[in-house]
């Protein structure tokens, strides 16, 4: 289920389902969000702080509630990740969702809203910048943060890694932090990867934590059926005094190495300075040839 596309004078509203925030810290995404003709308002406990936390658990969780639930708010806009959306993520009533659909904006820890809707609603949302990165946001990636917005659908060409396995296939993309996708695992928010595109990205983890990870992926049957896979940043990765002795695309090739599915690595999406928003939940055409291409089935040519 796509949320409708948003037009001027649409309503948008900063919330903080993880780590806490300063208003000079969002600034930046009021002003853009302003010029592309929107009315942004803030959730009560935005700038609230409990420890690491935006507001306790209750305050959090309310400023979530009220904004899925009020009609006249067509987006939500996560102030930035951390950790804390799956402490509040069970507390919700997702119900106003499924009538009145719109669109959750935010990447990282954002990734239990977007594994979660996506299992249980099938509805889409945007892994994006949230408005703490707005400030460091290139251009480039903001207007695609608003094409993604106002025309519901999405295209890239971007050139190819040396590591991809060619193929094309076509299948609905879901996934986000590989970490918050692993830590998932077993619950209600644990994806159905079968016949999916999966996209993975992460940031400042040991490597042997990222084979881990991929390994428990695996065991659990997330790997096998997949129809594609799109890696974005493996950001800033540690390793041991004794080396693991893998890159993190070396760790995810060989986790998926029995399987056939095309692989595109190196995507511009993630931890990092050119974040590429991904509708995730929707249907796209898959290429991994000379280019790789993504592509909304329903696409019409944008960029």
């Amino acid at each position: 289920m796509m949320p409708p596309r948003l037009k001027q004078g649409d309503r948008v509203m900063l919330i903080s389902s993880a780590r806490k925030v300063l208003p000079e810290e969002v600034n930046s995404a009021v002003e853009v969000l302003k010029s592309w003709g929107l009315i942004v308002e803030f959730g009560d406990n935005l700038f609230a702080q409990f420890n690491q936390f935006a507001g306790n658990d209750l305050q959090r969780t309310n400023d979530l509630q009220k904004a899925i639930n009020d009609e006249s708010i067509k987006a939500i806009l996560f102030a930035r990740g951390g950790y804390g959306t799956v402490r509040i993520v069970d507390a919700i009533n997702f119900y106003a969702l499924t009538k009145n659909p719109k669109w959750i904006i935010g990447f990282s820890d954002i990734t239990v809203l977007h594994a979660h809707l996506e299992k249980n609603f099938g509805i889409a949302t945007l892994h994006s910048p949230m408005a703490f990165n707005f400030q460091k946001t290139p251009e480039e990636v903001l207007k695609k943060i608003k094409s993604r917005l106002f025309e519901g659908t999405q295209q890239y060409t971007v050139a190819a890694h040396p590591m991809n396995r060619k193929g094309e296939s076509e299948g609905i993309i879901i996934g986000g932090n590989l970490s918050i996708i692993y830590s998932l695992l077993g619950s209600i928010s644990d994806s159905d990867t079968d016949g999916k595109i999966l996209f993975l990205e992460d940031l400042d983890e040991y490597l042997y934590h990222i084979d881990r990870m991929l390994q428990s992926l695996k065991r659990a049957g997330k790997l096998a059926k997949l129809a594609g896979l799109i890696v974005g940043g493996m950001s800033d990765m540690k390793d041991n005094l004794i080396p693991f002795g893998k890159s993190p695309e070396e760790i995810i090739l060989d986790a998926v190495k029995e399987f056939d599915f095309p692989i595109c690595f190196g995507f511009p999406s993630g931890h990092l300075p050119v974040n590429y928003p991904l509708i995730l939940g929707d249907k796209i055409q898959f290429s991994v040839l000379e280019e790789v291409s993504i592509k909304s089935v329903s696409a019409n040519g944008n960029s």
